[in-house]
């Protein structure tokens, strides 16, 4: 019995509470999996596991033996990383969760720079506006607006993902420019679905702060379809900058109560804290922290113009 392998398949079978997931996470078989549980339950002389046709829970005993394992698995792995980091260049596979809004029109462009530079890193990456659970479905990182939705997750913010109502100038000229966040209680409006902030709203100029509800006509969670859909001058919509910057500086679209500011939220990478040392995490998320250390492009032309704050 290979007891490392076992050790890791346990470790793996008590994150996921399925052996099939593990099994997919170490790119083995699922009778694999078993066989090596088996092995360590033998080896121990005690079930690590209770097991029905729908869970697979820890025993008293394997909740014990899983703290000491997981630690002992992330010290190997750290040890194994920290020495590559010596010898080698950064490699292996990168699965990633990102939001639609970063990923189209923008992580294209970065990923190739990044494949350049670091050529032995193979990256697979996941498109949607989810919140996912990263150990469960084996991710290395997510990209998202959400904060953790656990302890053992670690977030690191790489930019600040502002937002502004917009509308095209057909829509303004059939029905006026509002002056106020309440005026917007009159327009027909479209939303992003997926805003921490779900339908509350705090609008602020200067000294004043105003909060509204606005559960919106049309409700979308793709902000690039409801982009499209105010440029056909058939409503207001609330926009991050990053999907709407470039049709604000050509007139495609035109911004609406620019001197009120909207809270904005954090675009972070959150990874599993046992990730922390591992090579190719750490070398993509201070490749991509490096990249914004500055403004991102999308917004400067936009503060500069004095439509976002």
């Amino acid at each position: 019995m290979d007891r490392l392998l076992s050790v890791e398949a346990f470790v793996r079978v008590a994150e996921t509470s399925s052996f099939a997931k593990a099994a997919m996470q170490l790119g083995v078989a699922r009778s694999v999996v078993t066989h090596r549980i088996q092995q360590l339950e033998q080896f121990i002389n005690s079930p690590l596991f209770h097991r029905s046709t729908r869970h697979v829970r820890l025993s008293e005993v394997g909740e014990t033996y899983y703290k000491e394992c997981s630690d002992m698995v992330t010290s190997f792995n750290s040890l194994t990383d920290h020495m590559r980091e010596l010898r080698a260049k950064p490699s292996g596979k990168l699965r990633i969760q990102m939001l639609p809004g970063f990923a189209i029109g923008h992580f294209g462009k970065i990923m190739a720079e990044f494949n350049q530079i670091y050529p032995d890193i193979e990256i697979d990456v996941v498109v949607n506006d989810r919140v996912v659970d990263l150990i469960e479905e084996g991710f290395d990182i997510a990209f998202q607006m959400f904060p953790p939705l656990a302890e053992s997750l670690i977030e690191r913010k790489l930019f600040s993902v502002r937002r502004v109502f917009c509308m095209s100038p057909d829509y303004a000229e059939k029905f006026g420019m509002p002056q106020h966040p309440n005026d917007l209680q009159q327009h027909k409006i479209a939303l992003y679905a997926g805003y921490p902030s779900r339908n509350r709203w705090v609008f602020t100029h200067g000294e004043e702060q105003v909060e509204l509800s606005l559960p919106g006509q049309v409700r979308s969670n793709s902000v690039h379809l409801l982009r499209d859909y105010a440029a056909t001058g058939e409503c207001l919509v609330c926009l991050p900058t990053l999907v709407a910057s470039y049709d604000l500086l050509n007139g495609r679209l035109i911004p609406v109560l620019p001197n009120y500011t909207l809270s904005s939220f954090n675009f972070s990478a959150v990874f599993p804290a046992t990730q922390r040392r591992a090579l190719k995490v750490r070398t993509l998320i201070e490749f991509l922290v490096e990249k914004f250390r500055e403004e991102p492009h999308w917004d400067k032309p936009l503060l500069e113009r004095g439509w976002v704050a």
